[in-house]
């Protein structure tokens, strides 16, 4: 028998790159729209954008806003040990931009565009990303940290198939969220939303094929007393409920003990996030 003319082992073949779910794009504001006076809808636009993989429902994303007299945020340096973030906490505060967390509310991928719903503040409350909001135009740049892959993650509404009811609360902050997910809905799915507003010219058409039943809450009354007085009004409940509850943390909190204490909702049915704190920001600025 011949000796064996092959190779003792096969050429190393490079390992592909690992694909990375979320980075940051690099964006600029393509229009504004005022949806309230309460909140405004900002769409991005651009050629970086063609990655972005939008997850649909309460899909998170983050956006790093340009420092007062700044045209563009200046960028952290995604090399660091730790990544863009750590990159971010390292940088010194007269250069970090302003950092907050929202709500993909729409994406339109031929057309290369995104659009952000911020919720805004006014007087003691408004802070940098509310200033920014109002002032911003077309051809102003930031950059959006954001899901590359389906599936990357930031999606937290998750209708278990068991359901046969949807419990949706939160405040202005969620709205955005609220909305995405209320368009997503079964045709007919039982649902009821409460969405707790300061001021009632902040309520806004909401589109769903969901068989919905919307209660603007006032400002002044908590999210757990509104749930509450519906459930009083019932004659009974579905079997299998599901619950999606966010806004500021104190109400998001006392919303999720009802449901589980008082209303007997299994823990893992109740998908809860406290997306602001009464006094701080997401950093505390």
């Amino acid at each position: 028998m011949p000796a064996s003319t092959a190779p003792d082992s096969a050429p190393a073949v490079p390992a592909a790159p690992a694909v990375q779910p979320f980075r940051l794009f690099s964006v600029e504001v393509v229009r504004k729209e005022w949806l309230t006076p309460g909140m405004v809808r900002v769409t991005f636009g651009g050629a970086d954008l063609e990655g972005f993989v939008n997850g649909g429902r309460d899909q998170r994303i983050k956006l790093l806003l340009p420092l007062e007299g700044q045209t563009e945020p200046v960028l952290p340096d995604d090399d660091v040990e730790g990544g863009w973030y750590r990159g971010w906490q390292r940088m010194p505060e007269i250069w970090r931009p302003v950092m907050r967390t929202y709500t993909v509310r729409a994406q339109r991928p031929e057309a290369a565009e995104v659009d952000v719903d911020l919720a805004l503040h006014s007087g003691p409350a408004e802070g940098p990303a509310s200033r920014w909001a109002r002032a911003t135009g077309a051809g102003d740049r930031i950059a959006v940290f954001g899901p590359t892959v389906s599936g990357a993650g930031g999606v937290e509404f998750h209708l278990p198939p068991e359901a046969d009811e949807v419990l949706i609360a939160g405040d202005e902050a969620a709205l955005p969220a609220i909305a995405a997910i209320l368009e997503t809905l079964p045709e007919s799915f039982p649902t009821r939303v409460f969405i707790r507003i300061t001021d009632p010219a902040h309520r806004q058409p909401l589109t769903t094929a969901a068989a919905v039943r919307i209660h603007w809450v006032d400002g002044g009354t908590g999210l757990a007393k509104a749930v509450g007085a519906d459930d009083a009004r019932r004659a009974d409940a579905p079997s299998s409920r599901y619950a999606w509850i966010a806004g500021e943390a104190s109400q998001v909190r006392t919303l999720r003990r009802y449901l589980v204490n008082d209303c007997g909702y299994p823990r893992k049915a109740v998908t809860f996030m406290g997306y602001w704190r009464k006094g701080r920001s997401e950093v505390n600025d």
